[in-house]
């Protein structure tokens, strides 16, 4: 009878010795805020902890978001705050290091690396327990360090190019192959494209297709016949693949001269492979509008977001959007008359019957039926002078959004020098989708959603912080000009 009094008794002493302690570690962000004249003599005297110092310092680390200090931290001792793994993560993808035991070793060699960042030498953290901490990671508190760098890229400009940032956008996504074996043609699987039998070795990827803009897509869809092929080789093919995709909203930043400095990354927006490219707009123009204060004007995006919704939004910020035409329905191109109604095969401008509003749609809208002119809002007596085959049963109709972006996407004027101009500058997302494929975007050795996100965020941080040497270097070097032609 007092064998289970004398376990509780045991479990109540170790539950009382090993209490969580309510104050929170001290900030790694700490060293990581200092001036560089301020840094430990030992941290000077280290080239990589001075070099990742310079890479790392520009973001906000004094107001990075730590965990709620009303939590009890667990164990007999305090853990090292996330701040300390995030700058950690930065150094794994700039080094680079291809895994966490990798990310370990090169802390313990470089000591005092391990130091500026937050951690103790003497007890970092297991390679395990650095990949649980990137999964379990809140994806706002590195999209905090994101919107840090575009601060630091628009203080790094001349205060008059400042207000032109973000003006033109461009939008596009980058596939990402999950870590399983379906993905590997050289292994035998029995149901590599059947998409109700999810991988083992990833729960959370989905089966989705990439086809190339130069051919229509293929009935079957090929088995890949090398290592998973990107699909960006794979011209004149349409190749599946389980994995999850990317989006990003990127911009240009220019001279005072007009020309390129640097691409850089106002948002981004990770998915499941099966999302269409335009589910990604909303969450990318929301997020780039949040940061930069004001709504761009201008879109440079593929045919993928030819959708009325696209076109209405850069109307509304004054500008437009630079999509290609794609044909849609049985009447692919309509004219439209001076008040905005459709024009009927005849010519004639079509009178609204009725409108209805559709939730069925991704972006729920207004639409409105659209009558044949002889027959609405009264008879006229006249006959269709095409003799169309719907005469008789009360004249030819059409359904149309009523968003005045539906009109615009076909009125738009594709072979203007305006149009050409902001559609050129879509490049600029084909430059970030390559570099991030240089940092291993495309292939991440990661088996959850929630690590894969977190991972592609600081991807995109780095990618910035890169951005920001590249223009304060730029200015400096016209700085140095102008003070020896001065001179």
């Amino acid at each position: 009878m007092l064998l289970p009094f004398r376990a509780f008794g045991k479990w109540l002493s170790q539950a009382v010795r090993h209490s969580p302690t309510l104050t929170p570690p001290p900030s790694a962000s700490l060293r990581l805020a200092l001036a560089e004249a301020d840094l430990p003599a030992p941290l000077r005297a280290c080239p990589v902890a001075l070099k990742y110092y310079r890479r790392l310092h520009d973001l906000d680390w004094a107001h990075f978001p730590e965990r709620d200090p009303h939590r009890a931290w667990p164990g007999p001792t305090p853990t090292y705050p996330r701040a300390a793994y995030a700058a950690a993560y930065l150094v794994k993808l700039d080094a680079p290091l291809r895994s966490m035991s990798d990310l370990r070793q090169y802390l313990l060699d470089h000591p005092a690396l391990a130091c500026l960042l937050g951690f103790d030498p003497a007890h970092l953290p297991s390679r395990k327990h650095f990949g649980r901490v990137l999964r379990q990671f809140p994806n706002d508190a590195l999209q905090f360090l994101l919107e840090a760098t575009l601060q630091a890229l628009t203080d790094a400009l001349p205060p008059h190019l400042r207000a032109t940032v973000g003006d033109t956008v461009a939008l596009d996504t980058k596939h990402i192959l999950a870590w399983v074996k379906q993905n590997n043609p050289r292994v035998c699987v029995k149901d590599r494209f059947d998409k109700t039998c999810q991988p083992t070795g990833d729960p959370d990827c989905k089966l989705g297709v990439k086809a190339r803009a130069n051919t229509p897509p293929t009935v079957e869809v090929p088995t890949p016949t090398t290592e998973a092929q990107p699909a960006s080789q794979a011209v004149g093919q349409t190749e599946a693949y389980w994995g999850y995709a990317s989006g990003v909203c990127a911009t240009r930043l220019l001279d005072p001269h007009g020309t390129p400095i640097a691409e850089v990354v106002l948002a981004e927006h990770t998915q499941t492979f099966d999302r269409d490219d335009v589910t990604y707009f909303h969450p990318l123009i929301e997020a780039a509008q949040r940061r930069l204060g004001r709504a761009p004007r201008f879109g440079a995006l593929d045919k993928a977001y030819d959708a009325f919704y696209v076109y209405d939004y850069f109307h509304q910020a004054g500008g437009f959007a630079a999509v290609p035409f794609v044909p849609k329905g049985k009447h692919p191109h309509r004219t439209f008359d001076a008040a905005g109604l459709p024009r009927c095969a005849a010519g004639l401008a079509m009178p609204l019957v009725t409108t209805h509003f559709d939730r069925s749609s991704q972006v729920p809208h207004e639409k409105g039926h659209y009558g044949c002119p002889l027959r609405h809002p009264t008879p006229s007596g006249q006959v269709c002078p095409l003799a169309h085959p719907k005469w008789d049963d009360g004249g030819c109709t059409t359904v149309l959004a009523t968003s005045i972006g539906a009109r615009l996407r076909h009125q738009l004027d594709r072979d203007s020098e305006a149009f050409k101009a902001v559609y050129a500058q879509r490049t600029a997302t084909e430059r970030l989708n390559s570099q991030a494929k240089a940092l291993g975007i495309e292939r991440p050795m990661l088996r959850n959603q929630r690590s894969i996100t977190n991972a592609n965020t600081l991807i995109y941080v780095l990618i910035n912080l890169r951005a920001l040497g590249r223009v304060r270097a730029f200015y400096a070097q016209r700085a140095a000009e102008v003070t020896r032609r001065v001179g």
